[in-house]
């Protein structure tokens, strides 16, 4: 059974950070447990390039647009690399192919595009009109850009995004549309009770000319966000390509919070505008704060994932963010509490296990590990916390196992075992410990790949090989050094 999976994509006006790092290492654990089930797998992220925030950007630095596209667009990658992401396509919604596709959708979606004027007052840095209402409530300011709204009257084209909201309610409702966690699927719910408007899809060329041409009027262009969100089938190539006919509907959409509305009510009338299903599962995760602040370039408390990377490695940061972050609520890093989970999970527990397996059979039995019996513990329900996208509690799971390794090796006490001469028993219990370290591998590898990789290379070929440096390397930085 085929399986596709997309992250959002960011937009490339900021440097990327640990918020996006988080998203992408979810959505690669579930590409990478797929694989694991032996299905054909597309991962795919991406950039959001397009809109007027772009524009504005590419004249502060005094470069083209097209030139701060590319470099943004390169860091996006390079932090996907960095990661170890196992993403099979990277689309930029400047790609030919992704414009030449969006422009087929705007015709297909033609029936429920009608063109208005509008007037309503407009945020440049967040590419977005606001009520009325919102505007009073912040005092005409947009409190994340500080800058006054904007009145604007425009000709614009609409989307009939009210036609279809009956049909969405329908659908979370009754889960074929399912939105986990449950807070984040009530949270909508309650905004498509509320009606959900038309809503304004282009932007007049002359105000915004960074952008894609709607078909068949020169004076619009598309609005940023509404052709952004046609990239999940773009990639596959739609309406033509084998790979959308194959790989569509998406099994898993991996989005933050704050673009819930987007992909849970304007995406999912889009494509049933479109004639199309919804994707099976969209998972909405939170925020993260960096020692329970927001993170601010004020307060100078952004984190830049390879600066965690650079000290503690990797799989460190992806086993951070995938236990020590609630998957269904916001959660927070700290050096401190990095620094607490490498030390006494990573280290000493799984660790610790593994080198004592090690160090025993290539002291006892000259690294001969001999028969290793097949995995014996129960993985439904980890099977099942990776079905609801509960990343804290698969690894839960996997921990369980670790300690329960750990507690095994002090019960049996396999150095006593060998002073008594019992050859048979001592590589039984060394062999049992192998078993348990390559199930806990296994299970590890959506998670922490390099770890699972440096594991079974250890112990797979039924005798003990070194790996270079330790099972999680550490090197000292500034970082520490402020500490």
């Amino acid at each position: 059974m085929n399986y596709f999976v997309t992250t959002s994509i960011p937009y490339v006006n900021g440097e990327p950070h640990i918020g996006f790092a988080m998203e992408l290492i979810q959505t690669d654990v579930l590409a990478r447990a797929a694989r694991a089930q032996g299905k054909p797998v597309i991962f795919s992220t991406g950039t959001d390039e397009h809109g007027g925030k772009i524009e504005e950007k590419a004249k502060e630095l005094g470069i083209t647009t097209k030139q701060l596209t590319d470099d943004m667009s390169g860091k996006f990658r390079d932090l996907a690399k960095l990661l170890n992401i196992s993403n099979d396509r990277f689309i930029r919604t400047t790609d030919a192919g992704h414009e030449q596709r969006a422009q087929i959708i705007w015709k297909a979606l033609e029936k429920d595009i009608y063109k208005g004027s509008y007037t309503g007052l407009y945020c440049t840095g967040c590419e977005t009109f606001v009520t009325e209402a919102v505007a009073k409530e912040n005092n005409n300011v947009c409190p994340l850009h500080n800058k006054p709204y904007e009145k604007l009257e425009e000709e614009n084209y609409f989307f009939k995004l009210s036609k279809y909201a009956p049909e969405i309610q329908k659908v979370i409702e009754n889960g074929s549309f399912r939105i986990v966690p449950a807070t984040r699927k009530h949270e909508i719910l309650n905004v498509i009770k509320d009606g959900l408007d038309d809503i304004s899809i282009s932007r007049p060329k002359d105000k915004i000319s960074w952008g894609i041409p709607v078909p068949g009027d020169k004076t619009q262009v598309m609005y940023v966000w509404f052709e952004a969100l046609m990239n999940y089938i773009t990639v596959l190539g739609y309406p033509e390509h084998e790979d959308f006919k194959k790989f569509w509907p998406a099994n898993a959409q991996v989005v933050g919070k704050d673009i819930i509305r987007f992909h849970a009510a304007i995406w999912p009338a889009m494509l049933l505008s479109l004639g199309l299903q919804l994707p099976k599962l969209l998972f909405v995760h939170g925020f993260i704060t960096v020692d329970d602040k927001k993170m601010s370039k004020s307060i100078g408390n952004v984190i830049a994932p390879k600066q965690i990377i650079d000290e503690y490695g990797v799989d460190a940061l992806r086993y951070y963010f995938l236990r020590h972050v609630p998957s269904y609520e916001d959660g927070d890093f700290s050096w401190d509490k990095l620094h607490a989970a490498y030390n006494n999970e990573l280290a000493n527990e799984l660790g610790n296990a593994v080198q004592r397996t090690t160090a025993m059979i290539k002291q006892y039995q000259n690294g001969i590990i001999g028969d290793i019996p097949p995995a014996s513990h129960d993985q439904a329900q980890y099977w099942e916390a990776l079905e609801h996208c509960r990343f804290d509690r698969a690894l839960d799971e996997v921990w369980e196992q670790v300690r329960g390794l750990n507690q095994y090796i002090d019960e049996t006490k396999p150095w006593k075992i060998s002073k008594t001469g019992d050859a048979d028993h001592l590589r039984e219990v060394l062999a049992y410990q192998v078993s348990s370290l390559l199930e806990i591998a296994e299970m590890l590898e959506p998670f922490m790949p390099e770890t699972a990789s440096k594991i079974h290379h250890i112990f797979t070929d039924g005798v003990v090989r070194n790996i270079e440096g330790t099972l999680f390397p550490r090197k000292e930085t500034a970082v520490t050094a402020a500490k």
